[in-house]
């Protein structure tokens, strides 16, 4: 297909894809800290030196210095052409590129809330007129009032049921595209959902967006999503949200469960206020979600190892957000159990008590450090302090970190405050090696691009833009214009923003200072760091224009215009500077 495709769409693209997903389908990625890490896939090395942020969606290795994007990640790794790359990304998340000036683009449209809604009605339909899939809820302890509840249905082992109901509706293109219709490699179509009971995602105002289905009878996979479309994320999205919202008056706290059968079988029991992840672990987005809404999350994962693991993933980036006044807890069933299989042996007052002795956050982290101490042994506790010094680092200052710091301690038979102070001084040397090593100086352009590209809403507070750019300075131009770009587009991310200069003289400079990280742009507060640094600018700005004006004025050449503004200037401004030619503005 011929036409150029939109930036729209690739802003979009680079907004929706994980890159720490993507990379960890190529190379194994282990969590350090806020990043990342593996040995690098473009050069030889034995200790790791490959670090992706998930906060920038941005790879860079310390040892060769490869760096750039998701985009930049398939170009290089699987020797893509750029095109190519996109249309790799946009495979992923099951999305057609659009071209501008291609007759056979087709937008998005609202209208997909509408077909996914239908899809769910021809699902219940079925689901009553197919007894052995009512036979199955039944047996699993489902009324038909939860059924109703969550709108569960059943869809046919036909292979083109669904697309033969809405036929008059969508073509099957667009039945494809919003993930229910599944095209072959010759171009023929067919139903994605097959002989499965169906379970519909809904947005919180209760919108139809995906579907979890399970399978009826035998065959694999047992548990089946729907893909990453326009409407749909897993990373964002949970099952039994909407429920949840609708009742929120009655819970002041949210539990995560694995599985929607779990969610189900739990509000049958009187536990409505039970979330599920969507074939992916609990991510930061999950955990801002429910944060908004409850101030505890209670985690509820299968006691054997791939549930332990899914806790401390869970864990990892909760510990980010976990700010004082914020509660979590950890609950661990026995191995061989889930939810829906305990709540129907215990009830709900079982579960209730169960969920009564639930480790709470920093009792789930000292206890997976105490075993780790188990195992290294008390020699150990150095290595141990090690272990958990990224933990110091993540949380949020407050009265936790502070309480967990005095905990941790202990263990290590440290102070605190040493802790504390052996994370401050690391942060502190790694930060001048990486100045050292970029060669990157400190002046107020750069810490000003610098703070966009970590956080890019920030230039929506920035209003001289237009004053600044008559500032004689290195680099000028090039902020101004950042400004501009995502005031023009004020939903960019991070890696959205650097690929527009992708073809500009200026990108090696711009990824740069994406990989410059001083202390004061790694705090993360950037807002005041911004604003201070622009008002630097400012100053400049005006002592360069006073200047120019005094300069003009000793030759005498000032017009009007020029006079009050030059009395202007001298009135606001707050330098105390002694002129040594001092010239009256009416002179």
């Amino acid at each position: 297909m011929s036409g150029r495709i939109p930036q729209g769409f690739i802003d979009e693209l680079l907004t929706r894809i994980d890159i720490v997903e993507l990379i960890d389908g190529y190379v194994p990625l282990k969590k350090r800290g806020r990043e990342h890490m593996a040995c690098c896939p473009f050069h030889s090395e034995k200790t790791p030196s490959f670090t992706v942020s998930s906060q920038k969606q941005f790879y860079h290795c310390f040892g060769c210095g490869a760096h750039g994007t998701a985009i930049g990640f398939l170009m290089d790794y699987d020797h893509l052409e750029f095109v190519e790359a996109i249309e790799l990304l946009a495979q992923n998340l099951g999305l057609e590129v659009p071209r501008e000036g291609a007759a056979a683009t087709r937008q998005y449209d609202g209208d997909d809330y509408a077909l996914l809604g239908k899809a769910a009605e021809f699902y219940k339909k079925a689901l009553r007129n197919h007894p052995p899939a009512v036979d199955y809820l039944k047996g699993r302890g489902l009324t038909g009032q939860i059924a109703k509840d969550y709108a569960l249905g059943y869809a046919p082992a036909a292979w083109d049921a669904l697309i033969r109901h809405l036929q008059d509706s969508a073509t099957a293109e667009r039945l494809c595209r919003i993930g229910l219709v599944i095209k072959t490699d010759d171009g023929r179509y067919y139903d994605r959902f097959r002989d499965r009971i169906m379970f519909p995602i809904r947005d919180r105002r209760g919108r139809v967006i995906g579907f979890g289905a399970r399978l009826l009878g035998q065959g694999t996979p047992k548990y089946l999503n729907s893909p990453e479309t326009p409407l749909f994320h897993k990373g964002r999205s949970l099952y039994g949200w909407f429920e949840v919202r609708k009742a929120q008056a009655k819970h002041d706290s949210v539990l995560v469960v694995e599985g929607y059968m779990d969610v189900v079988a739990l509000a049958q029991y009187g536990v409505c206020n039970a979330v599920a992840t969507l074939g992916t672990a609990t991510t930061r987005e999950h955990i801002q979600q429910i944060y908004r809404n409850v101030h505890e999350i209670v985690f509820c994962f299968d006691g054997d190892r791939a549930g332990r693991s899914a806790a401390w993933r869970a864990a990892e980036n909760l510990l980010p957000e976990f700010r004082d006044g914020l509660q979590a807890r950890f609950v661990f069933l026995p191995e061989g159990e889930d939810p829906d299989s305990l709540i129907r042996k215990e009830g709900q007052q079982g579960w209730s008590d169960r969920h009564s002795r639930a480790l709470t956050f920093d009792a789930y982290l000292l206890g997976q450090l105490q075993q780790e101490l188990q195992i290294v042994g008390a020699g150990g506790r150095a290595q141990l302090a090690e272990r958990a010094k990224p933990m110091l680092r993540q949380l949020p200052e407050g009265v936790f970190k502070s309480r967990f710091a005095d905990e941790l301690s202990k263990l290590v038979m440290v102070s605190s405050a040493k802790l504390i102070r052996m994370v401050g001084a690391e942060n502190a040397a790694s930060t001048k090696v990486e100045e050292n090593r970029l060669h990157v100086h400190r002046n107020p352009v750069r810490m000003a691009i610098a703070a966009l590209l970590h956080q890019p809403q920030l230039a929506l507070e920035a209003d001289s833009s237009e004053r600044l750019s008559t500032l004689e300075l290195p680099g000028i131009s090039l902020l101004v214009e950042v400004i501009e770009i995502i005031r023009s587009n004020p939903h960019l991310s991070p890696a959205s923003l650097v690929e527009r200069y992708r073809d500009s003289k200026n990108y090696q400079h711009l990824l740069k200072l994406m990989q410059w990280r001083p202390l004061d742009i790694e705090s993360g507060n950037l807002q005041p760091l911004f604003l201070d640094v622009m008002a630097v600018l400012e100053r400049k700005q005006l002592d360069q224009q006073t200047d120019r004006l005094l300069q003009k004025a000793r030759q005498g050449g000032l017009t009007m215009h020029e006079k009050c503004e030059l009395r202007r200037l001298l009135h606001d401004s707050s330098d105390d500077r002694k002129l040594q030619d001092p010239v009256h503005p009416d002179s």
